[in-house]
């Protein structure tokens, strides 16, 4: 996935529509199995940290009240960050698209003569996909977080919001530590066994060797203050705090709408994610930074701000809630969609629910068709949004917009031939009339030769379970003429 190979960058070429992977995702037990496993660990804990909190429905509430109305003034939010960045000693950079982002990353990096960099938060950089046009520039990136380092190595794609990993298991993690750790660094131990804190300690001293001479860093954003510039990551495992301290430069890619008005705002948000997301009271590591501190952390600070599809998704009054998603991955995990079908399935870096609702925003329904119909709206994942996202009504709303995309385009399909030759039989009664004599002459001589009993071709699957009526003599037109015209 490349910015000079995908314009979109949100979606994978090459990747079958919805049902099809799905179809083959579903028979692949070893998948669901780590899926359930999963997924109904992150479940229960999540269900049991948010019980704790009298105020959670009320925090729910705050929250989506905080993001929509961010959204309603979203360009005056983003000049003021603008402003208070800039005031704090960063620089702040505009990406209209995933090739401007790219672009302004790879300068940015070439500035310093550095070739390599590591990432961490990396979800906005797979959108665009920056390692990729990274590498082009002759810039190695190297992934630190654990799940996305697994998928590195791995030559895989991420396939969950929070666990890109998750659809490994253990015993398939140590045999890619051990096959391809030694082309990126330092080689995985020769004993290396399966136990989490064997996998976990192999990671560690592959990584640490990186983290002590990294100069530049790249990393996304959970969150971003207006009003005092401050920018914050949350994560799990310590690498974020070693990427956003130890290199000279930082270089930070953030969606728009990842911004809050004010830094308290971010009271009510860090209650909400990591019961969301983890099922932890709190994060354990949570970072925040406002510009560059002489003799602390990065002397060179950039925050690149991107589009990518955003202000478009802006001027839809029913699709725009979909920005206030926080990124937590709670409605994957109460999604049976995708409990059996695994987030490669949705062909996007946004897998899930919430994928299947903000893809065919940024990239177009009609690239992604299939998308909003991943879902059997049961509405388990508006229960679970931190935000109150309502995604059933959004899919609702862009299967309506695919249906109207369909209709505008020409008729390929019989389904459609049908459906216009029908729409213009019923939208004339003349037609309709003769229509209805046709069809009653014909099914009588059908019936009268007993091939009703067994229609033929894919109409056999009807008459194979039912029985086919016969056309009454009289159609209820000419019987109300009978009996009821007046005369």
């Amino acid at each position: 996935m490349s910015g000079t190979d995908n314009p979109d960058n949100v979606v994978w070429l090459g990747s079958p529509s919805f049902p099809a992977a799905a179809k083959a995702a579903v028979a692949d037990s070893r998948l669901r199995a780590n899926l359930r496993k999963a997924t109904g660990t992150i479940r229960d804990k999540r269900l049991a940290v948010s019980a704790e909190l009298d105020d959670w429905e009320e925090l729910r509430t705050a929250a989506a009240a905080i993001k929509r109305a961010t959204l309603r003034h979203l360009d005056a939010h983003l000049l003021r960050l603008e402003a208070s960045v800039t005031a704090a000693g960063g620089t702040v950079h505009w990406a209209a698209d995933a090739d401007e982002a790219n672009r302004i990353v790879t300068e940015l990096v070439r500035a310093t003569g550095e070739r390599e960099v590591v990432k961490v938060k990396s979800m906005a950089t797979q959108e665009i996909g920056l390692n990729d046009a990274l590498a082009e520039a002759g810039i190695r990136a190297y992934e630190t977080d654990l799940a996305e380092l697994i998928v590195q190595l791995g030559d895989d794609r991420p396939s969950h919001i929070l666990v890109p990993a998750i659809h490994k298991g253990r015993a398939e993690i140590r045999e890619i530590f051990r096959d391809a750790m030694g082309q990126w660094g330092r080689p995985a131990p020769d004993d290396l066994t399966d136990e989490p804190g064997d996998l976990a300690e192999a990671a560690r001293l592959h990584l640490r060797e990186r983290f002590l001479r990294a100069k530049v860093a790249v990393s996304g954003a959970n969150f971003a203050a207006a009003d005092t510039g401050t920018v914050v990551v949350v994560e799990s495992e310590g690498n974020g705090r070693m990427c956003l301290t130890l290199p000279e430069t930082l270089i930070t890619v953030m969606g728009i709408e990842k911004v809050l008005p004010s830094f308290a705002d971010l009271e009510v948000f860090l209650q909400l994610l990591p019961r969301s997301s983890t099922g932890e009271r709190m994060n354990p590591y949570t970072s925040m930074w406002t510009g560059p501190t002489e003799g602390d952390g990065p002397r060179a600070f950039h925050l690149v701000l991107l589009d990518n599809g955003r202000t478009a998704t802006l001027k839809d009054t029913v699709g725009r809630q979909t920005l206030g998603c926080i990124r937590c991955s709670a409605c994957l995990n109460v999604c049976p969609v995708y409990e059996r079908t695994g987030g490669h399935a949705y062909g996007s870096v946004y897998p899930g629910p919430i994928g299947a609702v903000l893809t065919p925003q940024l990239v177009g329904v009609e690239q992604v068709a299939t998308l909003p119909y991943a879902s059997t709206l049961c509405g388990a994942c508006y229960d679970a949004c931190p935000v109150k996202i309502d995604i059933p009504e959004v899919l609702v709303h862009l299967r309506a917009h695919a249906v109207d995309a369909k209709r505008r385009g020409p008729v390929r399909t019989p389904e459609a031939l049908l459906m216009k030759a029908a729409a213009a039989t019923l939208s004339s009664p003349r037609r309709l009339g003769m229509a209805q004599r046709a069809a009653a002459l014909g099914g009588r001589l059908l019936a009268r030769h007993g091939i009703l009993r067994r229609l033929p071709g894919p109409l056999a699957r009807w008459s194979d379970t039912r029985d086919t009526p016969a056309p009454p003599q009289e159609t209820f037109r000419a019987w109300w003429r009978r009996e009821r015209s007046p005369r």
